[in-house]
């Protein structure tokens, strides 16, 4: 149960992180109270993974999640460069993270 929050909270951190373009700087109300609650909501469901999982594993794929998603997204929405260098740098990522979770 610990790994589905920890995903879930890793989704979350995706929501905020994009939705931090859309706020422009926290000027608009509706994009800056949704990234507001995405960070809170990710942040509260890290702690609940953290009651079993090891921090150091945790907090890493909770970021390599966000920094994944993140990356994906920059590419499908704002037309960021989706080079190949970019896209195995992500795949060593997303190794990192499976390896992670093979050793927890």
């Amino acid at each position: 149960m610990a790994w589905s929050i920890l995903f879930v909270a890793g989704l979350l951190e995706i929501a905020w992180a994009i939705g931090l373009k859309y706020t422009e700087g926290f000027t608009k109300l509706v994009p800056s109270v949704l990234t507001l609650a995405a960070m809170a909501g990710s942040i509260l469901l890290l702690g609940f993974a953290l009651k079993t999982l090891p921090i150091g594993t945790a907090y890493a794929v909770w970021t390599g999640i966000g920094a994944v998603g993140t990356a994906a997204l920059g590419i499908v929405l704002f037309g960021e460069p989706a080079t190949a260098f970019r896209l195995a740098s992500i795949g060593l990522i997303v190794s990192g993270i499976i390896g992670l979770k093979l050793v927890t």
